[in-house]
């Protein structure tokens, strides 16, 4: 009997093990064990091949003595494995593009939440979640979710802002199926249907291509509404997570 149970505890402890930390974790990380002002200085955050969450984020933030103006901080485990200055030069200037960590109300927890949700609607399965957050035109602190098959071929990618939950974006989605179901029943192959652009669609009301775009249209609403619902019961607020 106790060799049964020394042998559960052996087995679990692997799968316990895998628990990786959210983003808000990561982001506590170097506000405690670096500086409490580096949070207020984080340009992006990045996780990739999470399953669901990722082993590694790595955060960009804004520093004024870096080559580049920027320093990247990579955490594991909850504790700080490195810091350098990325090889190549952020996009644009990081002023006015540092994430305000007051309009955080989605951890990747919940965004992942959000992005599998969406997944399961259009029918696309996946094994591999990446995270990027970051601001969008308009200031607001957006996650742009990449969902990967087993192959690590990209299946879609949803874009969530992270202040309300709401769904501004969906690519490659809505088809109904992906290249791992094709190879699970080859079948689904055939006759894929297929989106064309808006003035194609305008132009033939009748076309199955319209159809198609019509129940697209018609997912992405249901998908939005969804997101509404489902943000209430996963919202978390990063300033009450990281004061608690």
């Amino acid at each position: 009997m106790w060799k049964f149970l020394l042998a559960s505890l052996l087995l679990a402890a692997p799968v316990l093990a895998q628990e990786n930390s959210s983003a808000y974790e990561a982001l506590r990380v170097i506000g405690t064990q670096l500086n409490r002002q580096l949070v207020n200085r984080v340009v992006s955050v990045n996780g990739v091949d999470g399953d669901p969450q990722p082993r590694t984020w790595k955060i960009l933030v804004e520093d004024k003595t870096a080559a580049n103006g920027v320093r990247e901080i990579a955490v594991e485990d909850n504790r700080v494995v490195s810091q350098r200055a990325p090889n190549k030069s952020v996009v644009g200037s990081t002023q006015g593009a540092t994430i305000n960590t007051t309009k955080l109300n989605l951890d990747s927890t919940g965004a992942y939440t959000v992005a599998a949700h969406t997944a399961e609607t259009s029918h696309v399965t996946f094994s591999l979640t990446s995270y990027t957050l970051r601001t969008d035109d308009h200031g607001n602190p957006v996650w742009i979710v990449t969902l990967a098959d087993r192959a690590n071929r990209p299946v879609g990618t949803i874009y969530i802002r992270a202040s309300d939950g709401r769904i501004s974006r969906v690519e490659g989605m809505y088809q109904g199926r992906n290249m791992e179901q094709v190879e699970v029943n080859p079948e689904a192959a055939e006759n894929p249907p297929r989106v064309e652009n808006d003035e194609q669609v305008q132009n033939d009301d009748e076309t199955d291509e319209n159809l198609v775009f019509k129940d697209v249209k018609r997912m992405f609403r249901r998908t939005t509404r969804d997101a509404t619902r489902m943000f209430h019961k996963v919202q978390r607020s990063f300033t009450d997570f990281f004061n608690r």
